[in-house]
Formats: structure tokens, sequence, C-alpha cells
């Protein structure tokens, strides 16, 4: 749960700071986890005790694992370092065979192993595939979140309950979210996704009264 996971992080965040004996308590910290942190309300008794420095989106996926891939056979191309997320979105579009696996601690926490960056070959959009940790009982909340918060009218996301993995396959169209247009790269489309899925988790959270 995302409640429970940034309080583990701020409690910890927090004795490290004690044993360094550091003099500026500042917590560097994304605006996505800043925002829920503070709309929550849960660590009001820690507040006094430290700062939030916000980090750069960007630098979020510094560590992340990603491969490149064939779409029609998903034979691993070849294994790239973050710094290939600097290159333009259109790369899809330039290599419409390929697509993008992304591992990351931080899509862990929002219940997403990878997520896989491609273009479609029909109607050459520029999708988004992962799978979803939220129980199946969540359908409405997610089916409503995924509704509201695409700018896209119909067809911009795909979603289905995997029986066999117990999770959500979403396929969402990147088009449809807020803040992408193909002058951006593919660091700061995944920083959008990011974004996307982390408020559809909380919202999921908040329906079923875990926050």
């Amino acid at each position: 749960m995302l409640k429970d996971v940034l309080k583990q992080f701020i409690e910890t965040e927090i004795e490290k700071m004690q044993r360094n004996q550091e003099k500026d308590a500042i917590i560097d910290i994304y605006k996505e986890e800043q925002d829920f942190i503070e709309r929550h309300a849960f660590i009001d008794e820690l507040k006094d005790t430290f700062t939030f420095r916000e980090k750069k989106p960007i630098t979020r996926f510094d560590d992340a694992y990603i491969e490149r891939g064939l779409k029609e056979t998903e034979e691993v191309i070849d294994t790239e370092t973050s710094s290939f997320l600097t290159r333009p979105i259109i790369y899809l579009k330039e290599h419409m065979d390929e697509f993008i696996y992304i591992e990351s601690r931080w899509l862990e926490l929002i219940g997403v192993d990878a997520i896989s960056l491609e273009v479609d070959d029909v109607f050459k959009t520029y999708d988004a595939l992962l799978g979803l940790k939220l129980q199946k009982k969540h359908e409405k909340v997610i089916r409503e979140y995924l509704n509201k918060n695409s700018i896209c009218k119909n067809g911009s996301f795909d979603l289905m309950f995997n029986q066999k993995d117990g999770m959500w396959d979403l396929n969402v169209s990147l088009e449809g979210l807020q803040g992408f247009n193909e002058e951006i790269t593919l660091g700061e489309a995944m920083c959008i996704i990011y974004r996307f899925l982390f408020r559809l988790v909380e919202a999921a959270e908040e329906e079923k009264g875990i926050i």
C-alpha cells in the first residue's frame, strides 16, 4: 500500500539523518510522493523534523533496467543504459518493429512489474503495455479513473483482468495522457505514465478506504 511504503521511507530517511547527525534535515523526494504525503497528512507528527526537497522527475528512472526487443518474436535486441531514455519518443515510430521494455523499483511501488512502450502497427498510436497488481474488485474505480483522466475520446485504453496472473492487463494510448506530445523524450513519457498510474493506484486505495 502506498501509505505504508511511503511512511516507512520517511521514517528510514529520518533515522539515517539522525545517525549521521545531519544539521540540515532534508529529504529528497519526487513530486508525486510528496503530494501524496501532504494530501493524506499521515506523518504530520514528523513534519517538524525535516523539510522536503523535490527531485527532478527525469532522474526517477536513472537505475531502470531497459531492453529493446522485436515485437514479432519478443527477441531481445540489446540492453540499454538510462541514457537511452533521452532519445525522443518518435524513436518508436522510426523503429516500428521494436518495443522498449522497462523495469524499475519505482514501478514496483505502484504494483507494476514493467512497462513496454511501442507504436501500434495499425493505429500508429504510442502505447504503454503493463500488468497492474490491483484486485478484480477494483474494476469500477479503475475504469472510472481511466475514463475521467483520458483526454482522448474512445479507444484510449484496453483493460482486461488476467485470471491466471491475478492482475489487470492494461494498454494505454499515450496520446490520452496529459502532457504527452511527440516532442518529449522516452524518459519524459515514462514520467507521465508513472504519474498517471500513481494517481490511479491512489484512487483505488481511497475508494476501498485503505488511505
